[in-house]
């Protein structure tokens, strides 16, 4: 049994950490609709990718624009750049007039939208300039921007197996390892700078582990009532197979949840730190074992 997938779910905390296009003066943040109408803001991950990649310093990746679009060049490769390793890339070339080939690399590590488990309730922020504009008299701008603190969670995924390989390229397992680690580091330890505000990301509560199926086990199974975290459905899945069970790390940090008894008693939780030190460990061990 190799386990090749790991996988963890986070939650965190945050305010108006990402925004799409405004609408005359008004700042609207990127959300989406459930069927009971309720709308959940949330972080696209794209944009969680990009914070993740650049506090990694791995965003020196080199592009070039002669196929037509912005793209990776054709000569960058995982060996010498951890970005295309573990987020894929599609690199296109062109031959004089003619397309050529194209030549993709689907994501190793994969990463889903963090997603708000609490409802917006339409707050806004009405906004002006007045600082500046008294200093010449003159009338100040007025903007409104909308805004919204929640809990948020989302899922990194990763593929063990597929890590540091590409075509006939390949890395030492150390290397392999060690792109891994400084990734788990990365969200352990993530923070977005934003209208002049740098909203720290560091989950709260984690869950996940290194398992035979490469399946995101925890996504789409966080619920949060009340600010007590619904342990039920998480222990269900955790219960369905003694692998599950044995190789899964929880972690919550001390005084974020009403109930959080009861998230350390069903999950048997560590702390948040414990839980990465955990999947730090099965990546080494994987590894090694190769």
């Amino acid at each position: 049994m190799r386990r090749e997938g790991l996988t963890v779910t986070m939650i965190f905390l945050a305010e108006s950490a990402n925004y799409g296009e405004g609408v005359g003066n008004i700042t609207t943040l990127k959300k989406m609709s459930r069927g009971n109408y309720e709308q959940y803001s949330y972080i696209s991950r794209q944009a969680l990718r990009y914070n993740i990649v650049s506090q990694l310093s791995w965003d020196n990746t080199p592009v070039d624009e002669k196929s037509g679009v912005v793209q990776f060049a054709p000569s960058a490769t995982i060996k010498e750049y951890p970005e295309i390793d573990l987020f894929g890339y599609m690199k296109t070339t062109k031959e004089g007039d003619q397309k050529g080939g194209a030549a993709t690399r689907s994501a190793v590590a994969r990463l889903s939208n963090a997603v708000a488990l609490e409802p917006y309730q339409s707050d806004m922020e009405f906004l002006t300039n007045m600082g500046l504009a008294k200093r010449k008299n003159v009338g100040n701008a007025i903007a409104q921007s909308e805004i919204q603190r929640s809990l948020y969670s989302y899922t990194l995924s990763i593929d063990l197996d597929r890590v540091g390989k590409d075509g006939e390229l390949e890395i030492t397992e150390a290397e392999k390892a060690d792109r891994v680690d400084r990734l788990l580091d990365a969200v352990h330890y993530l923070y977005r700078d934003i209208k002049g505000r740098r909203e720290n990301l560091s989950p709260i509560f984690v869950i996940g582990g290194r398992y035979e199926r490469k399946n995101p086990f925890f996504e789409n199974r966080i619920r949060v009532d009340e600010n007590r975290l619904n342990t039920a459905p998480l222990k269900e899945i955790m219960d369905e197979e003694q692998q599950i069970r044995e190789h899964t790390f929880v972690g919550v940090m001390t005084g974020m949840f009403e109930n959080e008894e009861e998230i350390r008693k069903n999950l048997e939780a560590a702390t948040v730190g414990d839980a990465f030190a955990g999947l730090k460990k099965e990546v080494k061990d994987y590894y090694e074992g190769h």
